[in-house]
């Protein structure tokens, strides 16, 4: 989460930026991107990005293990990987959105997806957990 107005930000200066980190489930209808080719209607139905529980501030999300990520359905862990495997780090990716729109405080940005993602069915139960922040979970319906 954004701490800060942050416009043209420098790589080396995000972390000035980011007030902390929380969980994210960022649910997409995989059928309606295909569909639709981009993602606006795929990602933005009510309830298809529940944030929480918390907004963790202090968390060093560049260490050298990174903080885990992990995603579970009902129960199962789907999905494991830390803050370092970003394909793009958080600093890269805050500098080149601050470049293209300002951010303001309280604005969300959701990093990415580790490998392990599938279709849900109505009733499952989805908790993602952050390390340091702890966990979300929700139900499918």
């Amino acid at each position: 989460m954004i701490g800060k107005r942050a416009h043209h930000v420098a790589e080396g200066n995000v972390s000035d930026y980011v007030l902390g980190i929380t969980c994210v489930n960022d649910v997409t209808a995989r059928d309606l991107q295909k569909k639709d080719v981009q993602y606006t209607r795929a990602k933005g139905f009510d309830t298809f990005a529940p944030l929480g529980p918390c907004i963790a501030v202090g968390l060093d999300y560049n260490s050298p293990a990174g903080l885990a990520v992990e995603g579970w359905v009902n129960g199962v862990r789907r999905q494991a990987s830390t803050t370092r495997e970003l394909i793009f780090s958080i600093d890269r990716l805050i500098a080149f959105i601050s470049r293209v729109m300002t951010l303001l405080p309280g604005d969300i940005v959701s990093t990415g997806t580790p490998a392990g993602i599938g279709p849900l069915a109505a009733g499952d139960r989805v908790t993602i957990k952050v390390e340091g922040v702890g966990e979300l979970t929700n139900y499918v319906r």
